[in-house]
């Protein structure tokens, strides 16, 4: 068999953190914690929105719609990366690397874009708060959204298919936890430069536009929260937006860091923490996010809780 069709027949071999042999199952309990508490969060803010009919609200929309993104984010790799650590399961065909590898810069390109409405929501409610529910109407909101994942998913097709038919004949192994692009690229005995390019074409249509968009909505905000007079005002204005700038800097600053710089450049050691930082830790810290300085969803958890409560027996109550 040629080199070059073996890895299409056989698939890669991901390396995981196999570099701490001794820890392999303490790593398992700690990521399948943060894997479970990422389900748990992000379900439980989709639910409490869900079922709370004061918060049917574009800004409530599109937080359930980032929260189903980072539902859907952590998913693409932690379970195959728990499989690694519990089974020494590191084995992942060919196909199932190219989907990995296609819903993983998706679902990068629909946090990008989802991040953005975001932006333009809290531009549109602070700016402009009396047309906000006739501008930000309910077709308006579904058509951002479909828009958002139709875009997102369409836009790495070329990316994927042309990786997809590159020869890998330098080796099989993938120094990651999942199929990462950029490794990719430098297991391929071709020249991948176009691909490279590509890249940072398609990053930049995305990540570019995305970032001018959200600089100019908070330069639009800032300025009108700064126009307000009440002290009270300006905090409870600002206290709607902090939430969303905290996550967009995370976001931004790891994909940045790890992916905007030549496939030269790339190690494996110093991706593994950032990579890991943002899809795991960033799906995991969104909701605790946006639920500790929304006074609104805490307390309508609170609720919940309470009455989850008054519907279990008391202990030491007799039985009916």
């Amino acid at each position: 068999m040629p080199a070059e069709n073996q890895s299409s027949s056989s698939g890669f071999i991901l390396q995981g953190f196999s570099d701490y042999p001794d820890i392999q199952i303490p790593l398992f309990c700690l990521f399948l914690l943060i894997y479970l508490l990422t389900l748990q969060g992000n379900v439980l803010i989709l639910i409490v929105i869900y079922q709370t009919s004061l918060l049917h609200i574009p800004m409530y929309f599109f937080l359930c719609n980032l929260a189903f993104i980072d539902l859907c984010a952590s998913s693409v790799s932690q379970p195959k990366l728990l499989l690694i650590l519990l089974r020494r399961d590191n084995t992942i065909s060919f196909g199932g690397c190219m989907t990995q590898l296609h819903c993983f810069i998706a679902l990068a390109c629909t946090e990008f874009v989802s991040l953005t409405v975001m932006a333009y929501d809290r531009y549109v409610a602070i700016c402009n708060p009396l047309r906000y529910l006739i501008v930000m109407n309910r077709r308006v909101c579904v058509m951002l959204v479909i828009a958002c994942w139709v875009f997102s998913f369409a836009e790495p097709v070329s990316h994927t298919v042309l990786i997809s038919h590159l020869p890998f004949c330098r080796s099989q192994t993938i120094d990651h936890f999942f199929c990462d692009p950029s490794i990719l690229l430098t297991l391929s005995c071709a020249n991948t430069f176009p691909i490279e390019m590509l890249k940072y074409v398609l990053g930049s249509l995305v990540a570019l536009p995305a970032f001018a968009l959200t600089v100019a909505s908070y330069t639009y905000i800032i300025s009108t929260i700064i126009k307000i007079h009440s002290a009270t005002g300006r905090k409870k204005a600002f206290s709607t937006c902090t939430s969303h700038l905290a996550v967009v800097s995370l976001f931004y600053g790891t994909t940045m860091i790890t992916y905007m710089r030549p496939t030269s450049q790339y190690s494996s050691t110093t991706s593994k923490p950032f990579s890991f930082l943002y899809t795991a830790l960033i799906p995991l810290i969104n909701p605790f996010i946006f639920t500790l300085r929304n006074k609104d969803i805490k307390q309508h958890i609170s609720d919940q809780i309470e009455v989850i409560r008054s519907h279990l027996p008391s202990v030491g109550a007799p039985a009916k």
